[in-house]
Order: C-alpha cells, then sequence, then structure tokens
C-alpha cells in the first residue's frame, strides 16, 4: 500500500493566479480604455451630430408651402395666381364621434357622400393630433353654412390656404392647364421633402411642364414637439430657442400667348368642336392655342368629386382632349400649296401649261373615278389657279407624277408626320405614309402594298396623312417664311423674385433648301389667290392687310364611287371637318395661324371666319393692352 502524502505546490499556485490576476486587470483596462475612448467619441468628436439628432426628438420641423409663380402673357397681364382660401380640417382626437361628425357634414353638403369612405380612410391614415384637409376650397355660401353650425362640430375648424386662381377661367385652359391635388402616381417621382406641406401640383401643359420653376422653395419653422409628437409651449427660463425659414415664391412665367388674341379664337369656335393654334412665323411664338370645349380648371384646384370628374370624362364632346396638339385628322386641301412646291422642286410640273378639269380624274387603265370635291368642274386651270380654286383634279395627277416616296421626303422637312418640339408635353406626331412606312406598318403581306390610288389621295390630304392643328399652324409659318422654320414655344422669359427677367431665346431649326425663288412666288400668289378671288375669297372682304390662305375639307367616311356626298343627310358627326391655314400680312408675315372645325363641312364657310376673326384680333390691336377689353367671368372675378 502506498502510504505517501502529497505536497501542496504552492508557488505554482501563485503563479497561476499572478497570471490570471494580471489577464484579468489587462482585460479590464482595454475595456475601460475602450468605453473612455468611445464617451470621447459620442461626447468630444461627434458631439454636434448627436446633439442635432437629440434636438430632433424634440423640435419638428414644419413646412411652410411657398407661393407658386405667377403667369402672365405677352402683354404683362396675369393669367395665372395664387388666393387665400378657405378649407375644412380636422383633428380626429378632438371628435368626440368621427363617423357622427362625418355624417352629419355631408348632410350640410360639405362633404361629397360618394366621397365619405375615401375621406374616412384618409382621416384614419393620419396621426390622431394631425389637422387633416376633409374638403378643400369652400365657397362663401359653404362658409357661411358652416359658421352657423360652427359649435357642433368641435374639432372641425376653416384654415386658410393659398390655392392656384384663374382670372379668366376656361381662357386658354389647354395651353395652362391646371394644378390638382398630389396623387399617388405623382408621390412616385417627386422629392416629398420638397413637396412637404404641398396640396397641389401641376397637371398637363405649362403648369406641369415648368412645374420645378412654378413650384419655388418652402421654407419651415421649428415646433417643440413632446415624445408623442404633439405640440408643446414652454416659457420663461424652459423657453426653447427656435428658428424659422421664410419659403422662397416660384418663378414667374412670361408667355408669348396674346391674351385678346386667345379671347377672339376661343369666342370664334363659340360651340364648334374644334382648334385654333396661331404663330409668330418670325419666331415660334405660340399666339392663341385654343381647343374646343374646354373646362374650369379651378375645379381642379378645389378638388373634384368622382361624379364630377365622371361627367368631364366622359363627357361625348371632349372637354379634356387637348384637339391642338393631339387631335388627328386628315389635312385636305390645305396640303396642295406643299405638294404645288414638291412638283415645281423636281420638275415634273409645267406651272403655266394649262390642265382640264371636267370634275373627274382616273388613273390610265383603271375605272375607278376620283371626283372633284362638292362635285365642280373648273374648266382649264394652272398650277397657281388650281391652287387658289383648291382643284382637286389637278393635285390628283400631279401628286401622281410626283409618286409617293417623293412626296414623303418632300414633306418631311416641313414638319408632317413628327413633333414639332412645342414647350409643353402631350403633342402627338401626327403621320405621313410612304410605300416604306406602310410596309412596316402592316403585318400581312397584301396590306403592305402601296397602290397608285393611295398616292392620288396622298395629293389632296385625304387617305392615311394625318396631321395636328399645331403642325399645320407650323407648316403656315414655314410657308410664310419661305422655308426658316422656328420650333413653336410658350415660355419667352422667368422672372425671378428681383424682377429679373431671363429670356428664352427662339430656336430656329434648320430652314427648308434647294426651292427656287420663283416657286415659292408662284405657291404664295396661289395662296393669296384662294383669299381673293378663290375658294376663301369672302374672308379678305374689308380686310386692312393681304391675307394668303388655303382652305381644306377632310372626310370623316368614304363616299362610294355611286354615292353622292349631302351634307345635310349625314349625321353631324360623321360630315367633313372642316380647314383653313393662312398668314398675314401676305408680304411681310406677322402671323400664321391653321383653324380646325371639327364636321364643320367646307373650310371656306366654317374655318376661314374664324381666321379672319383671329388675325383681326393681333394685327388690329396688338400695341394696345387688352386688360380692359376682355371680361372676367363672374365666377372668376376677384374684388
Amino acid at each position: 500500500m502506498d502510504s505517501r502524502v502529497r505536497i501542496k505546490d504552492h508557488w505554482n499556485e501563485q503563479r497561476i493566479f499572478t497570471q490570471r490576476t494580471l489577464g484579468a486587470a489587462v482585460v479590464i483596462a482595454v475595456m475601460v480604455l475602450t468605453l473612455i475612448g468611445r464617451l470621447t467619441y459620442l461626447q468630444v468628436w461627434r458631439h454636434d451630430y448627436y446633439a442635432e439628432l437629440s434636438q430632433g426628438n424634440r423640435v419638428r420641423l414644419d413646412p411652410i408651402p411657398a407661393s407658386r409663380g405667377l403667369i402672365f402673357d405677352r402683354n404683362g397681364t396675369v393669367i395665372a395666381d395664387n388666393e387665400p382660401a378657405y378649407q375644412l380640417e380636422l383633428i380626429r382626437e378632438q371628435v368626440p364621434n368621427l363617423n357622427d361628425t362625418l355624417r352629419r357634414l355631408t348632410a350640410l353638403g360639405l362633404i361629397d357622400r360618394d366621397e365619405l369612405e375615401d375621406t374616412r380612410r384618409m382621416i384614419f391614415s393620419r396621426r390622431s393630433f394631425d389637422s387633416v384637409p376633409v374638403r378643400l376650397r369652400l365657397t362663401d355660401e359653404e362658409i357661411g353654412r358652416f359658421a352657423v353650425h360652427r359649435y357642433q362640430f368641435p374639432g372641425v375648424d376653416l384654415a386658410t390656404r393659398q390655392t392656384r386662381h384663374y382670372p379668366y377661367g376656361q381662357l386658354g385652359v389647354h395651353a395652362l392647364g391646371y394644378v390638382s391635388a398630389i396623387s399617388v402616381q405623382d408621390l412616385e417621382h417627386i422629392d416629398r421633402v420638397t413637396y412637404a406641406g404641398t396640396a397641389l401640383i401641376g397637371k398637363l401643359g405649362i403648369e406641369s411642364t415648368y412645374e420645378r420653376s412654378l413650384h419655388g422653395k418652402n421654407g419651415f419653422r421649428e415646433i417643440l414637439v413632446n415624445a408623442q409628437g404633439r405640440s408643446v409651449q414652454r416659457e420663461g427660463a424652459f423657453a426653447a430657442e427656435l428658428h424659422s425659414q421664410a419659403p422662397i415664391a416660384g418663378d414667374d412665367l412670361m408667355l408669348s400667348i396674346d391674351l385678346r388674341t386667345q379671347q377672339a379664337a376661343e369666342d370664334a369656335l363659340g360651340d364648334h368642336r374644334g382648334a385654333v393654334v396661331a404663330i409668330d412665323p418670325s419666331n415660334g411664338d405660340v399666339l392663341a392655342l385654343a381647343s374646343k370645349p374646354g373646362f374650369d380648371p379651378a375645379a381642379f384646384a378645389r378638388g373634384l368629386s368622382r361624379a364630377e370628374y365622371a361627367h368631364l370624362s366622359e363627357d361625348i364632346d371632349k372637354p379634356l382632349f387637348n384637339r391642338a396638339l393631339r387631335g388627328t385628322y386628315p389635312s385636305g386641301s390645305t396640303i396642295k400649296p406643299v405638294i404645288a412646291l414638291a412638283g415645281l422642286t423636281y420638275h415634273v410640273v409645267d406651272p403655266n401649261r394649262q390642265e382640264f378639269c371636267a370634275g373627274v380624274f382616273h388613273l390610265p387603265g383603271s375605272i375607278h373615278l376620283y371626283r372633284e370635291g362638292k362635285g365642280g368642274k373648273h374648266g382649264y386651270v394652272d398650277l397657281e389657279r388650281a391652287i387658289a380654286k383648291s382643284c382637286d383634279v389637278y393635285f390628283y395627277g400631279l401628286a401622281a407624277n410626283i409618286g409617293a416616296d417623293h412626296i414623303a421626303d418632300f414633306m418631311t422637312p416641313f414638319g408632317y408626320g413628327q413633333l414639332t418640339g412645342i414647350d409643353i408635353s402631350g403633342e402627338k406626331p401626327g403621320l405621313l405614309p410612304s410605300p416604306e412606312w406602310k410596309r412596316k406598318a402592316f403585318k400581312r403581306p397584301q396590306d403592305q402594298i402601296w397602290f397608285p390610288g393611295e398616292t392620288v389621295n396622298f395629293g389632296v390630304g385625304q387617305g392615311y396623312l394625318l396631321v395636328t392643328p399645331l403642325q399645320l399652324a407650323h407648316v403656315a409659318s414655314v410657308l410664310a417664311e419661305r422655308g426658316r422654320s422656328f420650333r413653336p414655344r410658350l415660355v419667352t422669359g422667368v422672372r425671378d423674385l428681383e424682377g429679373n427677367v431671363k429670356p428664352i431665346a427662339p430656336a430656329q431649326v434648320p430652314s427648308i433648301d434647294g426651292i427656287a425663288t420663283d416657286a415659292w412666288d408662284l405657291v404664295l400668289r396661289g395662296m393669296k389667290g384662294a383669299a381673293t378671288y378663290g375658294t376663301a375669297a369672302a374672308i379678305s372682304k374689308g380686310a386692312g392687310y393681304t391675307i394668303a390662305g388655303k382652305t381644306g375639307t377632310a372626310q370623316v367616311f368614304t363616299v362610294g364611287q355611286n354615292e353622292k356626298y349631302v351634307e345635310k343627310n349625314v349625321a353631324e358627326r360623321l360630315r367633313d371637318h372642316a380647314w383653313f391655314i393662312a398668314f398675314a400680312p401676305a408680304e411681310a408675315p406677322r402671323i400664321a395661324i391653321a383653324v380646325l372645325v371639327e364636321n364643320g363641312g367646307f373650310g371656306a364657310s366654317s374655318a376661314a371666319p374664324i381666321a379672319r376673326k383671329v388675325m383681326d384680333a393681333y394685327l388690329l390691336h396688338e400695341t394696345t393692352s387688352p386688360a380692359t377689353e376682355i371680361a372676367v367671368p363672374e365666377s372668376q372675378a376677384s374684388d
């Protein structure tokens, strides 16, 4: 049996204890140093950053919306400004019974019944102590109605806000556009910080395209809040030092629109569906851009109910549709001056040769008859007289001789089938057809064939060719300037807060070269003839200036070979569209114009008189201010 006794090793134990103690001390020292370093970093080096964060926990920035920039016409008349308006706002936590309150507001006619559920969802999507607008832009009657019952609605009150004001109502609405409530789609592409506190944003037209300039820069004010985000007030030594920054108003826009000319265009259109575009051919300034029917832009600023919007969008006359930019129609005979220039440039026509018009035309080897418009007969006509009298038979033959490819190539520099580049969105390019286009546009081989008869129709502005009123006004301006061309524009300058106007230079596009001076002279003589002894002779009666123009009638449906078009027997919306293009004074043009009257029939009787009124308004009164002569709609009048 082993009787040996193990002796304790004190030295080794002491060594182990010392090592552990030193290790622990090192760990503690490292941790202390790390803590001290971190505290130094947070309290010294990052003091400003965390002080700002802590301030954010007790101070809230409330945005102060900037005033929207004003819009002026070319003479300095305000056509879009701002005005204070009352809106109804509700704070949910202060309302004893929300459902009952909303029901009684609906009974007073202050909330639309169809909007009740949307209003309730909007209220519950916000914090209980937020003030939520439940109705924008109340009328005086509605304000009075609420004021009488105000004591019955705790938590509901009137608030003054700024809204858009259009002093002339519908005048120029398709050029100006409108502002409306910011939608979910808008939030996807705007900076939410920039638009904090802003309820409205530009929609369509100038209001949309120049939104960034018009919007301005919001200001802010600091508000002391508690942990729940509610505003609190402290006084004396406990009062916080709060700051604010004033907003910067948006820039003002100076337009090329002449308000009197715009008024004349819309008045002359009257109850017709149609469009008028007038351009200064020397620089591309759009003097008038009218589309009828129109709509009241103030209705969008106050907020449309579903029923109101449905009424507008489902209206058969399409008041929201901008016919000037987006309406596409066959050009009719307005194309003939350009076809004549093509024939002269390609040397396929002798301008002095007399061609006989018996009222019908047929291609060699074909029995299909192409009739003269209105069943007329012109007898012997040369090129100049064919333009003035708008002889279809002459241009049927001329187009067949030129060929579809050459016609399309020649028309391209005039802007057919292309966007003009006007400085607002929504424009359509129309359609310039050609054999190559047809091969790409249709899938079936039999549909890709370009037939000779299509070239014949092309020569009088029928068939596949589609143009917009803006395009034809641009074409008229190019004819007026003998090939010189400018991009149409609505905004000519931007004015900042100091009143400094930064002009926007006209944008000239490449001129049309290769057309002989004699060709221009002959074609423009033909257009002057149209307005003196030709199809639009009545337009020059009593005018104090010379007019060069061209009428056009565009078919809406095809008339059979053995049928005759009798307007009174055709449904109103199936009747021909009426066109007229012109420029004046013919020797030194200052205005070029295109007029479209949908289903208006003959251009000379429907569209030309409208053009005359517009040209009179601009040429005979352009040196005087229109502000005192244009009536402000009673519903829009300000004190």
